[in-house]
């Protein structure tokens, strides 16, 4: 089960990642964070897909309850929770209908969560962390059957009582508009159905495989010394820099860490998937790339590197960008042929360590995603810069 359960969760994140363009980051930490049993912020403005990914995932996971809502400052408890049976009260007994709310989900999708009501707070609070629900008549808490919820909202909290809502959602994630003009033209195309456009595959996963990975599989990837170690450092290093987090944060990283290593076929932690607290060590977006830039200096080698050529890439980007906005076409087409070799330097050691990883039967995402990167970089260089049709433009490395 555990081999087949891993491969199919691999098929779901690469098929919505290929419905979603430039979302494969969050399609990955949804489901890392589903695995690890936390929740997942998505935060964006309007028109991101954000509640579109996050349907697409959940749907994908059978025999599993979903229950969401759009939270406003006016939503009662009883709308999230359960409302009062009316037909009960007629006959002088209160009660609570729980059937078809938060109470009975499996998965839970939480719209504009920083906009829940003073009155439901502290239950969703609860929900959240312990996953009980403490009805409004009384009595024993109920145990709610909550594997993780996924939250969205278009901006963060601003006061105090939203806070430890804030802590609550382990992984965050910032969403934004597309960047890519591949990805653009997708979009725009993918508003155009033919009748021989084919259905796309659909993997799915048992809601009780998942239960039992999560339960006995997950906790049981070790955590190295070493690791230990690097975790330390780290939050040295952030604490120097004022980013600090809860032990209770820490902690639940750890899970987190066991999740994403788990999805790559590993029994053990490795220092590559530190990569992933990166979206759990942020406190404000602002602090972001001071965390990523940190968390850098512990990743395995061949994972600094590709992460270094990134940086280039966009940096490259950004050098375009600006050319643009100066429009000035000759200084703009010497710069297209000085930056060309560059391009063609850091493909040739993209592609290389691809094929290692593929060779040695390691996962080989992260890879792609890098040489899928350039590739767009490249396109973007012959297009704006040297003036090549779009339809025209070849495979880099190819020539």
């Amino acid at each position: 089960m555990t081999s087949t359960l891993r491969k199919d969760l691999n098929l779901v994140i690469e098929e919505v990642s290929a419905l979603y363009h430039e979302r494969d980051t969050e399609t990955r930490m949804i489901v890392t964070g589903i695995l690890a049993g936390q929740h997942t912020l998505l935060l964006g403005p309007p028109g991101t897909g954000k509640s579109a990914i996050a349907r697409e995932i959940t749907s994908r996971i059978d025999s599993g309850k979903y229950w969401e809502i759009l939270l406003s400052k006016f939503t009662a408890p009883s709308a999230i929770f359960g409302p009062i049976d009316v037909a009960a009260l007629a006959q002088g007994t209160y009660r609570q209908v729980f059937a078809g709310h938060a109470t009975e989900a499996n998965i839970a999708f939480l719209d504009e969560i920083f906009k829940c009501s003073a009155a439901a707070l502290n239950s969703m609070l609860a929900y959240l962390n312990e996953r009980v629900y403490h009805p409004e008549s009384g009595g024993a808490p109920i145990v709610c059957p909550l594997v993780s919820a996924i939250c969205a909202s278009n901006e963060l909290g601003e006061d105090e009582a939203t806070a430890a809502l804030y802590d609550r959602l382990l992984i965050r994630l910032e969403v934004d508009y597309l960047t890519e003009p591949d990805a653009f033209n997708a979009l725009l195309r993918s508003a155009v159905r033919t009748p021989a456009d084919a259905a796309p595959v659909r993997t799915s996963v048992e809601l009780g495989d998942l239960q039992a990975a999560i339960a006995t599989e997950i906790p049981a990837v070790a955590l190295p010394g070493a690791i230990i170690e690097a975790i330390r450092s780290l939050r040295a290093d952030l604490a120097r820099k004022e980013i600090v987090s809860s032990d209770r944060r820490w902690k639940q990283a750890v899970r987190v860490l066991q999740a994403a290593a788990w999805l790559e076929g590993r029994d053990e932690i490795a220092a590559d998937d530190l990569n992933v607290l990166g979206h759990v060590l942020w406190d404000v977006p602002t602090t972001r790339p001071t965390v990523r830039k940190m968390i850098r200096s512990y990743l395995g080698s061949d994972q600094r590197r590709i992460a270094d050529m990134r940086d280039q890439l966009s940096n490259i980007e950004a050098e375009l960008d600006k050319l643009l906005a100066k429009n000035e076409p000759e200084t703009l087409a010497a710069w297209g042929i000085e930056v060309n070799p560059q391009l063609a330097k850091i493909d040739r050691s993209l592609k290389r360590s691809l094929a290692e990883a593929e060779e040695a039967g390691r996962p080989a995402a992260v890879y792609r995603q890098a040489v899928e990167h350039a590739q767009k970089v490249f396109s973007r260089v012959l297009v704006h810069a040297l003036g090549v049709d779009e339809s025209q433009v070849p495979t880099l490395g190819s020539r």
